[in-house]
């Protein structure tokens, strides 16, 4: 519970950042990665550290693709590696899952709400009503827009916080 508490104060640290900044700070993430390290060594000795270093790996490699392909910042790649150090493998897999399903509601709210796209939706709708034909589409704007993703991030790790029993969130 404690290590649940630990990293819950720690992705909220980062989402403060992410969204005031853009930016998940190293010398939030990294401290947090040896505590978690250190913290599962004492627990377990060499199957904790185990548990957290398989965590950190998967944690790393799931996002380490859409960020060498430039779709996710650095800090991203490693808040998912330091709940994966935190929590485990399969802790930072179901929170992968949950992450991409908050992300593309994110996404699809952002690109819905940006440059007037449901009101250009609308005039479409009520213009084929009545004959008239009016072009509307998505802004490349809105297509390319960027967010804090470690709103995501954290939203999946509490998801998987609740699935798990944890009895304050």
């Amino acid at each position: 519970m404690f290590i649940d508490i630990v990293l819950l104060l720690l992705l909220a640290i980062c989402v403060v950042t992410d969204v005031r900044n853009r930016k998940i700070y190293n010398k939030v993430v990294y401290p947090g990665l040896l505590f978690a390290f250190i913290f599962h060594t004492i627990q377990a000795g060499w199957e904790g550290i185990s548990h957290s270093f398989l965590g950190f790996l998967l944690g790393f490699g799931l996002l380490l693709i859409p960020y060498l392909m430039g779709g996710m910042g650095a800090g991203d790649v490693k808040l998912l590696a330091m709940v994966g150090a935190f929590k485990g493998a399969a802790f930072v897999f179901y929170t992968f899952i949950y992450m991409a399903i908050i992300g593309a509601v994110i996404a699809l709210a952002i690109i819905l709400f940006r440059r007037g796209f449901l009101k250009s939706l609308i005039y479409k709708f009520s213009s084929m009503k009545s004959g008239v034909k009016y072009s509307a589409g998505l802004s490349k704007q809105s297509l390319s827009a960027t967010y804090p993703y470690g709103v995501a991030i954290a939203g999946g790790a509490m998801i998987s916080l609740f699935a798990e029993g944890v009895w304050f969130l």
